[in-house]
C-alpha cells in the first residue's frame, strides 16, 4: 500500500533523517499516536512530510510536517470542515493534539 497517494515509495526510515534532531522524539510521539489510532490508518511518506489517512479511501486527517523547532500540525474531521493548523514544540503538552487527531480519526469519512 506504501505510496498509493503519493505514487513514490518512501519509507519513514528514508525521512527521518530529514526531521532535525532536536525535534526527533515529538515527531515519534505523534507518529506513534497517529499509527495507534486503527489498523486502518495508512501512513503516506512524502518529500517534506507526512500524511495520515483513514482505509484505502485516503480520507487524510492528519499532515504532520517537521520545521526547524517546531512541528506544523494540519488536522481535518472532514471534507467540509476547514482543517485546523497548529504549531508544537518539544515541551508543549501533547494531551489537547492527541484528542483533535482522534477525534479528526473518529469523525472523518
Amino acid at each position: 500500500m506504501e505510496g498509493l497517494i503519493s505514487g513514490k515509495s518512501r519509507t519513514y526510515a528514508e525521512f527521518k533523517p530529514s526531521i532535525p534532531a532536536t525535534i526527533i522524539p515529538l515527531f515519534d510521539e505523534l507518529r506513534d499516536y497517529c499509527l495507534s489510532l486503527g489498523k486502518n490508518v495508512i501512513e503516506d511518506v512524502r518529500m517534506h512530510r507526512v500524511v495520515f489517512s483513514k482505509s484505502i479511501k485516503f480520507r487524510s486527517f492528519a499532515d504532520i510536517e517537521p520545521q526547524r523547532d517546531h512541528i506544523v500540525i494540519k488536522i481535518k474531521k472532514g471534507r467540509k470542515e476547514s482543517e485546523k493548523e497548529m504549531q508544537v514544540k518539544t515541551n508543549d503538552n501533547l494531551e489537547e493534539v492527541k484528542k483533535l487527531l482522534l477525534e479528526a480519526y473518529t469523525n472523518i469519512h
